[in-house]
């Protein structure tokens, strides 16, 4: 379903690569680079001792201000641009500032700076850096002026353990630098790019300043940003063609078609308010095997255009044939790379939502035919959804899919978990042992949303119910289609199952709770640099940090 010989506690986890394994890597000679400080012209060896030196002479506390400005892979990458251009003094960071007023919000510092030793830092590592020095708060083992009982500079003698352990931790920092470095490669590749495409669209010719400024300026620049989005349009089409080959397969399409809840929901939004569908242009998209465009076409749609990059959509021209339709028109392709029969459509209807509502990241799209061909007016079905999650506590699953690692046929096995713990599962959950009350933790109108909606934070409360045990959050959503005649359906563990199921993130080990009690945290969801159509889960919560993957 990222980055990174003992397993370590869950709270300890960082994410892998995408495929599930870590790479083996060979020692550099160079095992470190020469670090410059970010607000003056000393040089540190590494980048423990430059955030020591940050602290300690600028007292810049990298910890703390990745805690206040909630600093994620991107916008750490924009302050650190941003330093290094504007050069403001240390001072500025105690500042606290609106997410919109970040002095390094604009996405002109995402050009990374050449040879920037900091831009190949991953922040993940900054917890184990601090708990290594004994936090940022100084006192004895901070990050001050001794480190490990020895005054920087010193000779220090090491043990055999101890430099075999030490050359470890400098293998995994290597392995880090150089995929920092193919990233950066790859991003200032991709800039390069984008100012090219640049370049491109402002050498146009326009009549008149006021022009640009006017309409055909807004058009120039949602260009311009859409070229810069990192959403599924940024993605080649070979390289999307992996998400489209899953939906070729029939059986997939038979556990769609036969969710009854999913299914039969869409059919009453779309046949009980025919009145509103009656004449109009329908845009279909991800059109499968065509069952909404043809729930569409009966409620009296003038036009059905369905659009799917699926090789389903040659299955799906003979159904609609075979049933004798003849108002629906079938466009092979991924939108985002498609030119439509129609220049605007007045209604858009899509089945997209993936497990936790956005997996597979087709909310994209949704909002990308929204902006491009939606009439004025129109409609979105479904037009909202929110994404919930609740505390769930069911020992003996807990035991059969975690502890099952304790004891594997007479083998201990427990170095699995750390694998199986990291990847978020879909499961159906039993009501009975949800044990908390549950927060709404993101909600969607697909009216309004934009394509960075998938990262976003939420600080939960649940309240327990009843005396119990901890053994796992689980997330769920709900759908809208609010029209004269509502409709909506549910995927919580209350009501009749559907082929979403529900989201599961299991703790390392079961935790008592006692009715009345508050479990409080933080829920933070990121999408995957690497793969946009899958995320990344970090939950805040017992005093731990929980980390999972859903790809």
């Amino acid at each position: 379903m990222s980055d990174e010989d003992d397993c370590p506690p869950l709270c300890e986890m960082d994410t892998v690569d995408s495929n599930g394994e870590d790479d083996e890597w060979e020692v550099a000679e160079e095992q470190n680079e020469p670090v410059k400080c970010l607000f003056c012209d000393s040089i540190s060896p590494t980048m423990t001792v430059a955030i020591r030196h940050a602290k300690q002479q600028h007292d810049f506390d990298l910890a703390g201000v990745r805690r206040r400005y909630h600093l994620d892979e991107y916008s750490y990458i924009k302050m650190i641009n941003y330093i290094r251009r504007e050069k403001p003094g240390a001072e500025q960071f105690k500042i606290v500032h609106a997410g919109s007023s970040l002095p390094w919000a604009d996405d002109r510092y995402l050009k990374p700076v050449e040879n920037e030793t900091w831009l190949m830092f991953d922040l993940d590592e900054l917890d184990e850096i601090m708990l290594n020095n004994g936090g940022s708060n100084g006192g004895n083992g901070s990050l001050g002026e001794k480190e490990n009982g020895a005054d920087i500079g010193e000779t220090m003698t090491l043990t055999t353990d101890q430099y075999r352990k030490l050359q470890g931790i400098i293998n995994d920092l290597t392995a880090q630098l150089r995929e920092k470095e193919n990233l950066l490669q790859h991003a200032a590749s991709s800039m390069e790019k984008m100012k090219q495409s640049f370049r491109n669209i402002m050498e146009e010719p326009t009549p008149s300043k006021e022009k640009v400024k006017g309409v055909g300026g807004d058009q120039k620049l949602q260009q311009i940003k859409k070229k810069l989005e990192h959403c599924v349009s940024s993605v080649s089409v070979d390289d999307d063609q992996g998400y489209f080959n899953t939906y070729s397969h029939f059986g997939i399409h038979h556990d769609m078609l036969s969710d009854e809840v999913r299914t039969s929901s869409y059919r009453d939004a779309i046949l009980r308010n025919a009145d509103i569908i009656k004449d109009k242009v329908v845009l279909d998209l991800g059109c499968g095997t065509a069952i909404l465009s043809m729930f569409a076409s009966k409620a009296g749609a003038k036009e059905v255009i369905s659009v799917d990059q699926s090789d389903i959509i040659y299955q799906a021209m003979d159904i609609v044939r075979s049933n004798d339709i003849d108002n629906i028109r079938f466009v092979k392709g991924r939108l985002e790379d498609t030119e439509l029969p129609v220049e605007k459509v007045d209604i858009i209807v899509s089945e997209w939502m993936g497990y936790f509502l956005l997996f597979e990241g087709m909310m994209d799209s949704v909002i990308y035919a929204r902006k491009q061909y939606l009439r004025e007016g129109g409609l979105i079905l479904p037009n909202r959804c929110n994404i919930s999650i609740a505390g769930y506590g069911d020992l003996e699953r807990h035991n059969e899919f975690i502890g099952f690692w304790k004891n594997v046929y007479g083998f201990d096995m427990s170095c699995m978990k750390k694998e199986v713990l990291r990847e978020a599962t879909v499961e159906e959950c039993k009501p009975e042992h949800v044990i908390t009350n549950a927060n709404i933790i993101a909600n969607f109108d697909l009216m309004e949303v934009d394509v960075d909606c998938p990262n976003f934070s939420y600080e939960f409360s649940l309240s327990v119910k009843r005396d119990s045990n901890l053994t796992a959050l689980v997330g769920y959503f709900d759908t809208f289609f609010e029209l004269p005649e509502h409709i909506e359906f549910s995927t919580s563990p209350y009501t009749r199952p559907t082929h979403w199921k529900q989201t599961i993130f299991y703790l390392e080990e079961p935790v008592p709770v006692s009715e009345g009690q508050s479990i409080v945290g933080k829920f933070i969801c990121r999408r995957d640099p690497k793969d946009v159509r899958s995320l990344f889960i970090t939950i805040e919560v017992l005093n731990k940090v929980l980390k999972y993957t859903l790809d």
